[in-house]
C-alpha cells in the first residue's frame, strides 16, 4: 500500500480470503472446483456443438439457449479460474483492478443469464398459447435483433459501472472474506461515499433481475393455464414436456440468487449460498437440458453415432 498526502493509505491489492476455515481439505475442495470447472466447460460446449450441428435443433429456443451457455462459460470462467488460486493457495491477492473487472464480468454474464432466461420463457409462450402466429413472431430476425440489444444492456451495464467505480478510493483494510469479488464486499472496502453505486445498483437491479423474473412467472402462468385447457393427459404431458427443462432452470437460479440478496448472511453461510448461482447454476444447466430434452439427447446420440462411424472408417 502507497501512503498519499491524503494522510490515508491507498489499497493497491485486496486479499481474498476463500474457504480458510477448511484449510485440511484445500487439495480436496481444490480438484473437486477444478473438476466443477471442467465438466462446466465442456457441457456448454456440448450444448453449443450439438444445437450448431444439429438440423432439428435449428430453433429459436435453442438459438436462445446457445447463448445462455455462453454467458454460463462467462460466468464459470470470471469466478472459477481464481477462485482455484485462492483455494490452493488458502487465500490470494488481487489486484483492485483485477477485482473490479471480475465484478464486471460477474455482474454481466448474472445480467445475460437473467435476460436470456426471460426471452426464453417468451418463446414457450408464443409456442404453446399462440403457436399459429410462433414462426412470424419468432424468426431468425427477432433473435438477432434480441441477442445484440441483451449484449449491448450488458456493455452498458458494464460501462456505468466502470464510470462510477472510477471515482471511489480504497484506504483499508483490504480484505474480503469470500471467493470472489462481490459489489457489497467491495464497497465495504471504499472510503469514498458509496450512495451513488449503491443507487445505481438497485436502479440496475430493478430491470434487469427483478423484472425478468416477474415478466417469466407472468408468462408461465398463461402457459400452465393453457396446458391445463388441454382435453389430454397425453396432450398436457407431451406440451409440458417443451418448457420443463427452462423451468427447472429458472427455478434453480432464481431460488439461490434471491436466498443470497433477499436474505443476506455473513461467513461460511453466505459463500455456501453464493456457490450455488456461481458455480452450480452453470453446471446444472447443460445437465437439466441434455437429460430432460428429448430433442437434445436424440441429438447428441446421433453426433455422437455419427463420430464413431467417422473413426471406424479412418
Amino acid at each position: 500500500m502507497n501512503t498519499q498526502s491524503h494522510n490515508f493509505s491507498v489499497v493497491n491489492k485486496i486479499l481474498l480470503l476463500g474457504f480458510q476455515r477448511f484449510e485440511n481439505l484445500t487439495l480436496l475442495i481444490f480438484f473437486l472446483l477444478l473438476l466443477i470447472y471442467c465438466v462446466t466447460i465442456c457441457g456448454n460446449l456440448l450444448i453449443i456443438a450439438v444445437v450448431s450441428s444439429s438440423r432439428s435443433l435449428h430453433s429459436p429456443m435453442y438459438f436462445f439457449l446457445t447463448q445462455l451457455s455462453f454467458s454460463d462459460i462467462l460466468l464459470s470462467t470470471t469466478i472459477l479460474p481464481n477462485m482455484l488460486r485462492v483455494v490452493l493457495n488458502e487465500g490470494s491477492y488481487l489486484s483492485v483492478t483485477g477485482c473490479l473487472i471480475q465484478f464486471y464480468f460477474f455482474a454481466g454474464s448474472v445480467a445475460l443469464e437473467c435476460l436470456f432466461l426471460t426471452v426464453m420463457s417468451y418463446d414457450r409462450y408464443q409456442a404453446i398459447c399462440n403457436p399459429l402466429h410462433y414462426v412470424s413472431v419468432i424468426d431468425l430476425k427477432f433473435c438477432i435483433k434480441v441477442v445484440l440489444l441483451f449484449w449491448f444492456i450488458v456493455f452498458l451495464l458494464v460501462l456505468i459501472f466502470s464510470v462510477s467505480f472510477s471515482y471511489l478510493d480504497f484506504c483499508g483494510p483490504n480484505v474480503i472474506d469470500h471467493f470472489f469479488c462481490d459489489l457489497d464486499p467491495i464497497l465495504q472496502l471504499s472510503c469514498s461515499d458509496t450512495f451513488l453505486i449503491k443507487m445505481e445498483d438497485i436502479i440496475l437491479v430493478i430491470p434487469l433481475a427483478i423484472t425478468p423474473f416477474t415478466i417469466i412467472i407472468v408468462f408461465y402462468v398463461y402457459i400452465i393455464t393453457t396446458i391445463v385447457k388441454i382435453p389430454t393427459v397425453t396432450g398436457r404431458k407431451k406440451t409440458f414436456s417443451t418448457c420443463s427443462s427452462h423451468l427447472t432452470v429458472v427455478s434453480v437460479f432464481y431460488l439461490s440468487l434471491s436466498i443470497i440478496y433477499l436474505f443476506p448472511s455473513e461467513g461460511i453461510v453466505k459463500k455456501i449460498l453464493s456457490l450455488f448461482y456461481t458455480i452450480l447454476t452453470p453446471l446444472l444447466n447443460p445437465m437439466i437440458y441434455s437429460l430432460s430434452n428429448r430433442d437434445v439427447k436424440r441429438a447428441i446420440k446421433k453426433m455422437m453415432t455419427i463420430k464413431n462411424l467417422v473413426l471406424v472408417k479412418c
